[in-house]
């Protein structure tokens, strides 16, 4: 089928997947990819994990392979900052004053590390963690610290990219001090239970925690980082620092453009099918505030399966499908020999009544359920395998007896 020309923003895992798919279903009008790294399209899953220990090599970061655009005929620019949307006139304009017309777009922004005001940041040896350069930069540091110092890492934040560093860290044999704000790792996202579970993995590895902890600054000597501060007056010393509190949807140029924004999630209110407020413009991945049916509202959701499987979704929405988006919120995360899996959402504390577990807890060999009024809203499965569809399936029944819960691991 011959068209316009589509544009795709973003340099993520749903930009790569959006532009493989529009291909793979037949689309062969021109097609541009606007990415603001200086790299084509990659995942970041391995940022944290086996990229940063050195275990894979760098091409294992990127879904497609680096001469797969051009033999697609897609036009990739990368260090390309996309500065405005122009619905009307639809248009994109980027930083170096060029225009790119377009029949759909898709935005696929993702997001970046959340920043707080802290004395400190700018010193050499405090790092973030969100892109490619990122990791290349922490991993020499982190080898320099271990070679040169004394081996210690500060992580500010105990969220999943936080405790990731962590086991990585450890792996590589430094000592890693975590400092948190709640009273569990990830109790945030998790709760306290199995929030404290990874507590207890990660100090069983050595991991040194702060619970509670409100860090006031970043001390240095000279221009370098030497420690973190913290309100009840601990002092952590390290040789190297990384902040880790979050992450921030890039929503700028939807907003700008006078797209719709969801209040509750941060997001871009997008339909079903991933289209925006303007018929012409889509979203995936880290920005997309997506209507469930099985949770009755808007979801937006920072993992990699997201971005896998809505950047296929919009690429076709973009061709002219109409299906509602289908799936649940997945992620995973691998730290030292403790593998897991979620599927389904959880908006909050209140949001459940009860975990319900499934195995055993010490042995880390578990599917835990978070089970509001006699239905299950998600499941964690910890080091237990190919169980993900039947947790699906209880997510999607109205009512589940607690004792079947029970029993699910044998």
């Amino acid at each position: 089928m011959s068209a316009g020309r589509h544009v795709v923003v973003g340099g993520g895992l749903a930009a790569a997947k959006a532009v493989e798919t529009l291909r793979d279903e037949g689309y062969d009008g021109g097609l541009t990819v606007v990415a603001r790294e200086p790299h084509r399209p990659y995942e970041r899953p391995p940022l944290s994990k086996d990229y940063l220990r050195g275990e894979a090599e760098r091409d294992a970061v990127f879904p497609l392979a680096a001469d797969w655009y051009a033999e697609h005929d897609v036009e990739l620019l990368t260090e390309t900052e996309a500065t405005a949307v122009d619905l009307a006139g639809r248009s994109v304009s980027l930083a170096d004053g060029r225009t790119l017309p377009y029949e759909k777009l898709l935005l696929a922004t993702g997001s970046d590390p959340r920043r707080i005001p802290l004395p400190g940041l700018d010193l050499d040896g405090v790092n973030e963690l969100r892109t490619l350069d990122d990791s290349d930069a922490l991993a020499a540091a982190l080898r320099t610290a271990h070679d040169g110092g004394a081996g210690r890492l500060a992580i500010v934040g105990d969220g999943w990219i936080g405790l990731e560093v962590a086991a990585s860290a450890r792996s590589l044999g430094l000592d890693v001090t975590v400092i948190g704000l709640g009273t569990h790792p990830l109790e945030r996202v998790l709760g306290p239970e199995m929030g404290e579970l990874y507590g207890q993995v990660h100090t069983d590895h050595g991991v040194h925690l702060h619970r509670r902890a409100q860090v006031t600054g970043i001390s240095g000597e000279g221009r370098r980082a030497t420690g973190v501060d913290i309100a009840d007056g601990t002092h952590v010393d390290a040789d190297l620092v990384l902040v880790a509190v979050g992450a921030v949807p890039n929503v700028a140029l939807a907003r700008d453009a006078g797209l719709a924004l969801d209040s509750a999630t941060g997001g871009v209110v997008a339909s079903a099918t991933l289209q925006t407020t303007d018929p012409d413009v889509f979203v995936a991945g880290d920005i997309a505030s997506v209507p469930t049916a099985r949770y009755g509202r808007s979801v937006r959701v920072e993992h990699w399966a997201t971005a896998l499987n809505q950047g296929p979704h919009a690429a076709r929405a973009m061709l002219g499908a109409t299906d509602p988006y289908p799936e649940l919120p997945y992620f995973f995360s691998d730290q030292y020999d403790v593998g897991m899996e979620y599927l389904g959402f959880v908006a909050g504390p209140d949001a459940y009544d009860e975990v319900v577990v499934s195995g055993s807890v010490p042995d880390r060999e578990l599917v835990a359920f978070w089970v509001k009024d006699g239905r299950v809203e998600a499941g964690m499965a910890v080091n237990v395998w190919d169980r993900m569809e039947d947790v699906k399936a209880l997510i999607h029944r109205d009512a589940v007896d607690r004792a079947e819960l029970e029993s699910f691991v044998a």
